[in-house]
């Protein structure tokens, strides 16, 4: 999974990352419109590995993971040419964004707008990602009618299925209407795979605050947006710290988890993932799966082998497992259901494949 930080500048995007990250990236340094990329992978806190570790006490614990990618140069600039290329190719690899929006004071970083309106913010690089589209959408159907009148190539039946998907998604954005939220068939969604539409992609819109901020208004959001607050100066100096000061700090101010963790799990839940667990001597960890995916699907996470030679997965609850004290217990009073490679694998369930090798 991989998550973009977009941002208008000086939005403090650089300040989320770190936060999130627990990076030392210099804040305030970005050029606008120089296109800069960092990235980070994070843990996804989860109190279920962590009870699942002090059970089992495995040589090595693994929590589920999201890759950040610290991405500088885009601006509320929009024009008729459409992003720059290298930038839209970083943008198109993302699954998802974070989006920053600036809503802290600071005389010493003035916004580039003149004054403090994150739902302004929000909106207006959302408007950039939408007039791309719109661009790629036009030029698509240029293509695809340039292609009809020459014949000769593809099927003109599936030329045609593609042009009216286009002409749908061209009439949704000329309405202002990002992508993410138009219905679309299975067999849609994997024909619009490889063009990296950017308002296709779901967004987690991060309102960063100045300590001891509140959420301000940002009125209504549209389908595929979540918003979360974080005060993003005191979250990164709080990932900053080791372990064991950044503990003595949160019981100091009486915090129980840092917002970081919230967002992280926000992060994982955008992308509609879900965890399940193996678990072990040797390790316990969380791996990462869609929501809906079968047994087959989820030994296939864990090694191809496990899901071409798949028998059957043994499954149970990670609470009722922590109850029952181990697996063994478990099968012992015949809690370890027995379920076959069409089962539906649902979230916290640790799951043991049977194989053929």
């Amino acid at each position: 999974m991989r998550l973009g930080i977009i941002g208008l500048p000086v939005s403090g995007k650089t300040t989320i990352f770190n936060a999130l990250t627990g990076g030392h990236l210099p804040t305030g340094e970005m050029v606008a419109g120089r296109l800069e990329v960092h990235t980070a992978v994070s843990d996804v806190p989860d109190t279920r590995v962590d009870a699942l570790s002090t059970l089992f006490k495995p040589r090595k614990t693994i929590y589920a993971k999201v890759t950040y990618a610290d991405v500088g140069g885009l601006r509320a600039e929009a024009s008729r040419q459409g992003l720059p290329g290298q930038l839209l190719n970083q943008l198109a690899q993302m699954d998802g964004f974070v989006h920053v929006v600036r809503a802290f004071d600071d005389p010493l970083a003035p916004h580039p707008a003149g004054s403090i309106d994150p739902a302004r913010d929000l909106a207006a690089l959302e408007a950039e990602l939408l007039l791309n589209d719109m661009l790629t959408v036009e030029r698509r159907l240029e293509k695809l009618g340039e292609e009809r009148q020459k014949g000769g190539g593809r099927d003109r039946a599936v030329v045609e299925r593609e042009q009216a998907l286009f002409q749908k998604l061209g009439e949704a954005l000329g309405r202002d209407l990002p992508l993410r939220g138009l219905p679309l068939s299975p067999e849609e969604d994997k024909a619009l795979a490889v063009f990296g539409l950017l308002t296709r992609k779901p967004v987690l819109a991060v309102v960063n605050v100045a300590e001891g901020g509140d959420m301000p208004e940002m009125g209504a959001l549209g389908s595929g947006v979540q918003v979360l607050m974080l005060q993003g100066k005191i979250e990164m100096e709080i990932a900053q710290l080791p372990p064991e000061e950044a503990k003595a700090f949160l019981s100091e101010y009486g915090i129980d988890e840092p917002g970081r963790s919230r967002v992280l799990r926000a992060s994982y839940d955008l992308l509609g993932q879900q965890s399940f667990f193996t678990v072990g001597e040797d390790e316990v960890r969380a791996w990462t799966v869609r929501r809906g995916a079968t047994a087959v699907e989820a030994a296939g996470v864990i090694h191809t082998d496990l899901a071409r030679g798949f028998i059957r997965a043994e499954v149970i609850g990670c609470e009722e497992l922590l109850a029952l004290g181990g697996l063994s217990q478990a099968r012992a009073v015949g809690k370890l259901r027995v379920e076959g490679r069409d089962y539906v694998v649902s979230e916290g369930e640790i799951v043991h494949i049977r194989f053929n090798a």
